[in-house]
């Protein structure tokens, strides 16, 4: 082992034992990494930073963009309203669940998928009566599962086919993982849907460590042709029953009805006044195909704060208020960068005893109210003719800079940015098809993959799918630094020859050259790595070895790159090891140590799955390329 070996394997064993411990971001010790290498001579300082040009970098960034345009246009949330069952036992919920998670982590951002489908999940454990923990773990594992089934799924399977250029083969196409990935990910599904659940231990929900805005009340509109649209109100409050939201009026013809009849036949434009807890509004508006009323453009405004001023003079001010309020064929402008915050109102605030209208809310700060939380008490004014009472908590929308002015001249305690995607079915329409052309575009070979879904982000901020200052907030930042950081730091083990190092001491010690053996152990150390440390990181650790591996033994690199894609997609054994295991520990109330039980089985079966089927697709004779 000369010099510069033993520099690459010091740095490598000192950044392997910071990303186990812990104490400092994936992201800084990567950097620490990347830096060590060039002070040390590995790297020249002029290619330090080349991995930020890598296509696997720029693929990893634009996915995240489409995966947030996805959610945030509520394109998601109808897919799950749609094709999971609305009545069906334990077992096939959670499979239709789990096989949704999977199915959307193929497409999008796994991480993207496990939040969209969070809520669903904690609704589902509550309808079936069961823990949390119960549904969240197997939809954290199917969400990860569906990840190592294409190419976009996630960040190892872009690390990977990065490395496989540097072979000369090229990189691989879209669906080139779906053979062995998709074999590994239904058994998985199947598994955790029949049997997998009921092992999971049962814990009680963590606390909120938030706070409690109490239940909103909130108006929404009645679409032409919508699901509420011609039914009776008994029938709606029974579609939202499993959401926790009930219906305390309506209101017709700019009349309010405080207590409407259960038969009352609801029809297009009607109002209807609902009660929820902030995290089913999204569900409610969702499930009924419902808009926001003030979040819609003021049509009619005009005529019902006229009507409102005569029913109800003391909580106006008079003509000044209609006059300030925009016209019948004008729209309030918008911006375009908006985002949901809760506001409490704090006594001695000049907002308390002033509704919306009073204080021309639209017209003066562009903000829409699109709902009140108010404990122990029901208004049975309309939403923007209510007064605010010191203690209201109010759910506004706007303008950053609008909620920010609105904050500071009246008072108010910002609470929390509210993650609730009112849905818009142009706009996800839109997303959907924007999305399904960027893969088709790298799936048929039309473009780089890195093209193509550039192309797709482009078209997201043109056709105002996403604004775009959200595009640069949706991207993970911390991700994009890690893997331009090691990709520099893995090509300097290959060159130095310290992959081949390591991978003649695997041969030898080992597997002893037996290629079976040695793919097994490839895949298993490549699982047991992404168990501690990040899965992009250990796929960028384990592809030059793996390819070294394949060299020495004179067998296919693909079957051995695979091998890597595989293993640095399970980790099942710990919270640390996936974000998505991460985002369930405390909804689910686990311990460290509750992930193993399930986490074991899933990782038995993927090297138990995962070997034949690689044998089987990606031979180990070596193929020859044009």
């Amino acid at each position: 082992m000369n010099l510069e070996q033993k520099l690459i394997v010091a740095i490598l064993a000192v950044t392997i034992i910071l990303f186990l411990w812990g104490r400092w971001r994936h992201d800084t010790v990567a950097l620490f990494a990347l830096l060590a290498c060039v002070f040390a001579g590995l790297i020249p300082a002029a290619n330090a930073f080349a991995g930020f040009g890598h296509p696997a970098v720029i693929t990893v960034a634009c996915v995240l963009v489409l995966s947030k345009g996805l959610q945030s246009t509520g394109a998601v949330n109808v897919l799950a309203r749609r094709i999971l069952p609305e009545k069906a036992g334990t077992s096939v919920s959670i499979g239709a669940l789990v096989a949704l998670g999977a199915t959307l982590s193929a497409f999008m951002n796994n991480v993207g998928a496990m939040a969209l489908l969070m809520p669903v999940a904690i609704q589902l454990a509550s309808k079936q009566k069961l823990p949390p923990g119960r549904i969240l773990m197997p939809l954290a594992f199917g969400t990860i599962l569906g990840g190592m089934t294409t190419l976009i799924g996630t960040p190892p399977n872009l690390i990977v086919s990065g490395f496989r250029v540097e072979t000369g083969a090229g990189s691989f196409a879209m669906f080139d993982f779906t053979p062995v990935g998709a074999a590994v990910a239904v058994a998985g599904v199947i598994i955790i849907s029949f049997l997998g659940w009921r092992i999971v231990p049962i814990r009680e929900q963590a606390a909120d460590s938030g706070f409690d805005t109490g239940t909103y009340l909130t108006e929404a509109r009645i679409s032409d042709g919508g699901k509420a649209d011609g039914k009776t109100l008994r029938e709606v409050e029974r579609l939202i029953a499993d959401n926790d939201a009930q219906i305390i009026g309506m209101v017709r013809n700019e009349l309010r009805l405080s207590a409407p009849n259960p038969g009352r036949l609801l029809r297009a434009g009607d109002i209807l006044v609902i009660e929820a807890e902030p995290e089913s509004l999204e569900s409610v508006l969702s499930t009924l195909g419902l808009k926001l009323e003030e979040g819609m453009t003021r049509d009619s405004d005009a005529k019902e704060e006229a009507v409102e001023a005569q029913n109800d003079p003391p909580a106006k001010t008079g003509t000044e208020d209609i006059a300030a309020e925009p016209t019948a064929d004008e729209e309030t402008p918008v911006s375009e960068e908006t985002e949901l915050q809760e506001l409490a109102a704090m006594p001695g605030s000049s907002l308390v005893g002033r509704s919306a209208s009073d204080i021309d809310l639209r017209s003066r700060y562009g903000l829409n109210l699109l709902a009140i939380s108010r404990h122990g008490h029901q208004s049975v004014k309309r939403l923007r003719s209510t007064p605010v009472n010191a203690g209201d908590v109010l759910l506004m929308q706007g303008a950053p800079e609008s909620l920010s002015a609105f904050i500071n001249e009246f008072g108010c305690v910002p609470l929390a940015q509210r993650s609730i995607h009112i849905p818009d079915k142009q706009r996800a329409t839109l997303a959907l098809v924007v999305m399904a052309v960027a893969i088709g575009g790298a799936a048929f070979g039309l473009l780089p993959a890195a093209v193509a879904f550039a192309t797709g982000v482009l078209l997201f901020v043109v056709l105002k799918i996403l604004p775009v200052r959200k595009v640069y907030d949706a991207i993970d930042w911390p991700v994009v630094i890690l893997l331009a950081a090691l990709i520099p730091v893995a090509a300097a083990m290959a060159s130095t020859g310290t992959a081949d190092l390591l991978a003649q001491v695997l041969l030898e010690n080992v597997a002893q050259g037996r290629p079976v053996l040695a793919l097994t152990l490839i895949l298993i150390i490549t699982m047991v790595l992404s168990d501690f440390m990040n899965n992009a990181a250990t796929a960028a650790v384990m592809c030059p070895i793996a390819i070294s591996t394949a060299g020495q033994l004179g067998v296919n690199p693909d079957t051995f790159l695979m091998s890597v894609a595989i293993g640095a997609s399970c980790a099942f054994l710990t919270p640390i090891g996936h974000q998505n295991n991460t985002l369930i520990l405390g909804p689910g109330g686990f311990r460290f140590g509750d992930y193993w039980r399930l986490g074991l089985i899933m990782e038995i079966l993927v090297v138990i799955i995962a070997i034949p089927m690689l044998l089987m697709v990606w031979p180990l004779q070596i193929p020859s390329y044009p």
